[in-house]
């Protein structure tokens, strides 16, 4: 049963419920400068096209995942107290996926997605800047032949990343989805505390410049953004997920920061419903099957990837059992050797060599 106090509610059916989220608490409040809302843009409206039609399938599929009263409860609670979410579970158990379904039912505009790797850094996140193409492009606009030929803006070669697109001041929260976290480099979890702190920063390129305001471009393709005097700040915290595959160990300093949620592996039901979500309940749902599944096979298929996981301890991901489904749904599981390819090779562990 939703509880009043909750503003996503699980159910993948998009609402205004974000226009209901209470003021932030005092410690965490950014916007008092902002005399109203309604002065600052929208974010961009998600025409469920590009990744997130792929995490969330077109409008029919809207509830591929499946959130639990426990996960809604912590979704929640980062909400209301403008704290980052921070996920761990095993790989394909849905992490990313639960930042997209919430983008997606309260209409938050696309999900701000920041791919980790060994080599990233907090200025990644934040912004970019191509001083090269600067260099160059101001060769080419030298004043010859006593011509005044003004250089390009240094916003032409600047670019707002994820974070930073997320920490402009939107009229309600973005969601920034920071990915697989534990493969950054030790350093990157401790540089992001500032920014999660203060929930500002500053771009020193664009300070150089003085007070005015400057015209970049942001993560949101196609779109820019005017920051004034090199200074970035939030009017509402984005809803900033992190996730996490489990494998390090991260500061207290950033946990005491975060309301942190693990997954569990699905349930049955839950398996069983995002299978219709994906696939449709008659095996329909990408156009190309001829809808005559054997929903016996469905079901003994998602039986076999339980038990797998239980009883075997295998490591398996939800989008192998999707993977599986769709192949026996167009014929693979007809005959002996289909299955053991399907067993195989789609289902085999992730943990097995």
């Amino acid at each position: 049963m939703p509880e009043n106090w909750w503003i996503y509610r699980g159910t993948g059916v998009p609402h205004d419920g974000i226009a209901a989220l209470p003021p932030a608490p005092a410690w965490r409040s950014f916007g008092d400068w902002v005399d109203s809302d309604a002065e600052l843009p929208a974010p961009p409206a998600d025409e469920a096209s590009g990744l997130t039609a792929r995490r969330l399938g077109r409008a029919r599929q809207a509830t591929a995942y499946q959130a639990d009263e426990r996960e809604v409860h912590l979704v929640n609670l980062a909400l209301h107290l403008r704290r980052p979410l921070l996920i761990t579970g095993k790989p394909g158990v849905g992490k990313s996926t639960l930042a997209y379904a919430v983008a997606h039912e309260l209409g938050l505009g696309p999900v701000l997605r920041w791919p980790i790797s060994s080599r990233s850094t907090l200025r990644d996140g934040l912004y970019t800047y191509d001083a090269i193409g600067r260099l160059h492009e101001a060769g080419l606009h030298a004043p010859q032949h006593g011509t005044d030929r003004r250089p390009p803006a240094i916003g032409q070669f600047l670019r707002l990343g994820p974070l930073g697109t997320a920490l402009l001041s939107w009229r309600t929260p973005r969601v920034v989805l920071i990915d697989e976290i534990d493969k950054s480099d030790i350093d990157l979890p401790n540089d992001l505390l500032n920014v999660f702190e203060e929930g500002e920063f500053e771009i020193p390129e664009l300070q150089r410049l003085g007070p005015g305001p400057q015209e970049v471009a942001v993560a949101d393709p196609g779109r820019r953004a005017v920051v004034r005097g090199g200074h970035v700040r939030c009017a509402h915290f984005p809803l900033v997920v992190l996730t996490s595959n489990g494998e390090r160990e991260f500061p207290s300093a950033l946990l005491r920061r975060c309301v942190r949620l693990e997954i569990q592996p699905p349930t049955e039901e839950r398996l069983a419903a995002m299978v219709a979500a994906h696939l449709g309940e008659d095996g329909t749902a990408d156009g190309s099957q001829d809808g005559t599944a054997d929903g016996s096979q469905r079901a003994a298929l998602i039986t076999e990837f339980l038990r797998r996981q239980r009883e075997d301890g295998a490591d398996l991901a939800n989008d192998q059992l999707l993977n599986a489904l769709l192949m026996a749904e167009r014929g693979l599981w007809g005959s002996g050797p289909g299955r053991d390819v399907i067993h195989d090779v789609l289902l085999r562990p992730l943990n097995e060599s």
